[in-house]
């Protein structure tokens, strides 16, 4: 496959997508991430987030329109190991693997070396704070830490590009707020690009440098809204009344893109 050359991580343009049912869920999408981008989707249930996010991954095929995904078409860019990552709302652990053999999967279907893959697994697995339970199972865990699993799976083969559809929705406040920064130190050592659905508008301006708000199906980017918070992405940034204002302005455009 040719490379499509772009200096943007991810560049849609004029995207579209019709189900085989008839339904238009996307129409008109443009959107560019540049390497280290985070940027969050937000929009009402089914406007097309998640169905974006599966297009970027290579699962479905856009209709019309243009999709580039590390300088190649997202078909191409998936039998790259190292392209993407993917983490979902549910954690999708395999009940009959341990921690370590989950995390280490996507390696070992990649063909890496036994020694190599139960080090880097080891290393993820203390990266996202579970050291003592790399033996365990899935069912001796919270769900925070079957998300925190999640999480270190995918970014074990050291992905350009992560993928998040609402992989914090079904938890708790203190447990999500603790991943949302988890994930932030994680963003900043590993400076992986990153694109995050979420129905959360407080999660959008505390975890993005944009967000992207989208209309109504059929989906496209009405409008995008930079947070300007820089790298301060601490506890105290939340009661900051800056970071107030910025909820606002985005449940604003929100709302303005309403029916």
């Amino acid at each position: 496959m040719e490379r499509i050359e772009t200096a943007s991580t991810v560049a849609i343009k004029a995207l579209g997508y019709r189900f085989a049912s008839g339904l238009q869920a996307l129409d008109g999408v443009d959107l560019d991430l540049g390497p280290g981008d985070f940027v969050s989707l937000v929009g009402a249930s089914g406007c097309g987030k998640s169905t974006l996010l599966r297009i970027l991954s290579g699962l479905l095929a856009s209709d019309t329109g243009q999709v580039v995904v590390g300088g190649c078409d997202p078909l191409e860019a998936r039998r790259s190991r190292h392209a993407f990552g993917f983490v979902f709302q549910s954690p999708n652990l395999l009940p009959w693997r341990t921690v370590l053999e989950n995390v280490s999967l996507p390696l070992e279907l990649g063909g890496i070396a036994a020694t190599e893959r139960k080090e880097r697994s080891l290393d993820w697995i203390a990266r996202v704070g579970l050291s003592e339970f790399a033996h365990a199972w899935p069912a001796q865990l919270s769900g925070g830490m079957k998300m925190r699993v999640s999480i270190a799976r995918a970014l074990a083969i050291r992905p350009r590009l992560l993928l998040m559809d609402e992989p914090f929705a079904a938890l708790d406040d203190i447990t999500r707020g603790k991943l949302q920064e988890d994930i932030l130190r994680l963003r900043e050592s590993e400076r992986f690009t990153t694109l995050f659905v979420t129905h959360n508008v407080s999660e959008a301006a505390f975890l993005s440098d944009r967000v992207a708000v989208m209309t109504p199906r059929p989906g496209r980017i009405a409008r995008e809204v930079p947070t300007d918070f820089g790298t301060r992405r601490d506890a105290d940034l939340r009661g900051d009344p800056a970071f107030a204002a910025k909820v606002r302005e985005i449940g604003r455009a929100l709302a303005e893109v309403s029916p």
